[in-house]
Parts: C-alpha cells; sequence; structure tokens
C-alpha cells in the first residue's frame, strides 16, 4: 500500500525541498512542496518536476496527488 511517507519519501530522493508534506488515505493524496527549483516555472512545470520524482508510481500505485507547490520566496510571503 501506498503511504504519504513513501511518498515523501520519493519525492525527498528525487529534488532539494525547503518544506515538505505528504498527506493522503492510500489512493488520494495531498503534497505542499516549497522548493528553490519552481523559481521561474509555470505551475504545470512546477508539477512535472514533482512527477518526475515519483516516475512510474503515479502511473502505477497512485490514483490522485494534488499539490501545492511554492517558491522559498512564496512560502514565506503565504
Amino acid at each position: 500500500m501506498v503511504t504519504p511517507e513513501s511518498i515523501k519519501h520519493n519525492i525527498e530522493q528525487g529534488m532539494v525541498t525547503t518544506y515538505l508534506s505528504v498527506s493522503g488515505d492510500g489512493r488520494h493524496f495531498e503534497a505542499v512542496v516549497v522548493s528553490d527549483e519552481f523559481a521561474g516555472k509555470s505551475r504545470v512545470q512546477r508539477h512535472q518536476r514533482v512527477y518526475q520524482t515519483l516516475g512510474d508510481r503515479m502511473r502505477e500505485e497512485v490514483h490522485a496527488l494534488s499539490m501545492k507547490t511554492f517558491t522559498p520566496q512564496e512560502w514565506q510571503d503565504k
């Protein structure tokens, strides 16, 4: 079974984050990802970057992942 912790681990292994939280019920998940990598990127590009860290898990194991992505400055201003 997919857990929020396993998704968080994949994201942490695939990119540098300054804040990361993942919650969910085993099929539907929500993530808040804060990373310098998002600077100058559109929302779609940011989501694609996070999906990249999950690889095949997005097609095979995770039914839905909603995300909020921020740069550290955007997160601080929030």
